[in-house]
């Protein structure tokens, strides 16, 4: 049987679009469909600390959604969120040094030069992290590019 060139073309783009989506999805850590496991991403920059978010303040950026703690941090994250957004797509920024995409733990982060970068751990963050903060964070910039669009590596 032969198809019509328009509908093997229309297969062949879903074939080559479908994995791409798919992989998407994992360019952000989201933990019950939202950034940052739902903390306040402003919050670790002006507070300090690890501060949940609330459904009734949230925004949309990269097709993700984000909560915030009230509607000032939910607006300082709109007007710049490349500021307050964490590395790596908010996955651990230990697991992205060694190459891997690794759920995170938000009571353990630290903001350093301005970026915010969380971890999946204590173990990660007190042993790995905070040992080696610079080259910690080079290691994961070198991987991302190669990691940014894969799917999550685990536990």
């Amino acid at each position: 049987m032969r198809f019509p060139t328009h509908l093997r073309s229309l297969a062949l783009a879903f074939v080559l679009v479908a994995p791409l989506s798919a992989q998407a999805a994992d360019e952000h850590f989201l933990a019950d469909g939202v950034a940052a496991a739902g903390h306040d991403v402003v919050a670790f920059h002006t507070k300090g600390m690890a501060k949940p978010g609330d459904a009734a303040f949230s925004a949309t950026y990269q097709d993700v959604t984000w909560l915030f703690s009230s509607a000032e941090n939910r607006d300082l994250f709109a007007a710049d969120p490349v500021k307050y957004a964490p590395a790596f797509g908010g996955w651990c920024t230990v697991g992205a040094s060694k190459g891997k995409k690794i759920a995170i733990d938000p009571q353990f982060f630290a903001v350093v030069e301005g970026q915010l970068y969380l971890n999946s751990s204590k173990g990660a963050h007190e042993n790995v992290f905070l040992q080696n903060v610079e080259g910690t964070i080079r290691a994961g910039e070198h991987n991302w590019s190669r990691i940014f669009a894969t799917e999550q590596s685990g536990l």
